[in-house]
């Protein structure tokens, strides 16, 4: 446990959160020069923030609530909540009441549709990086497997990997329906392409 009044806690702390504006700086860019590069326009910009600390007060108590795989949900308060490259997706809102359910959850929800497999058990176990990048040992999710999920959805997938494919994700709006109504969707997102980093692309920050 770190205090905030010690130089160490109080350097994390610091740090933490310039790597909270340095993530939004990065989402509003991409965000934007897709929009740019669809020749669309920005109607909402939704930021959601997972596996982050905030300073917050709940029953009068000052606390510091790390949200370890979830996201606030203030009432009121928009979020994102992704599903895998193949199901949809949606912007939620913090229900405007004041539930117990609320309450005891600290205000927070779901960030994502949560994995059924770690990616090892989903793409099998690799050697090697880049396009060296070899399996050892073949998962429980094929290439097939996935196209077969894609394609009645109509779903153009660019890059990915294995161990992203839908099947090692859970169904989000069974998910969703686990939060009972603490949240409620406010849009639904429907996939049409999806850009993610091939399974094969060097990655300098693992060397």
């Amino acid at each position: 446990m770190l205090d905030l009044d010690d130089p160490l806690g109080a350097g994390y702390w610091t740090l933490m959160n310039l790597a909270g504006t340095y993530a939004y700086a990065g989402r509003e860019w991409v965000a934007r020069r897709v929009v740019d590069l669809l020749g669309g326009h920005e109607l909402q910009l939704v930021h959601n923030h997972h596996n982050f600390a905030w300073q917050e007060v709940h029953d009068g108590e000052s606390l510091v609530v790390v949200r370890k795989g979830a996201t606030p949900a203030f009432p009121g308060q928009l979020g994102f909540v992704g599903g895998s490259m193949g199901d949809d997706a949606v912007i939620i809102e913090g229900a405007t009441g004041d539930s117990p359910e609320q309450r005891e959850a600290l205000y927070s929800t779901v960030h994502g549709a949560g994995r059924v497999m770690s990616r090892t058990q989903a793409r099998g176990k690799m050697k090697g990086w880049g396009s060296k990048a070899r399996i050892v040992s073949p998962g429980l999710v094929s290439w097939e497997m996935v196209n077969e999920w894609l394609g009645p959805r109509k779903v153009e997938l660019r890059g990915g990997g294995l161990d992203e494919a839908p099947q090692a994700y859970r169904r989000l709006p069974k998910v969703l329906e686990a939060q009972g109504d603490t949240v409620r969707v406010v849009h639904t997102l429907t996939p049409l392409i999806v850009v993610m980093a091939g399974e094969n692309e060097y990655d300098p920050y693992k060397d």
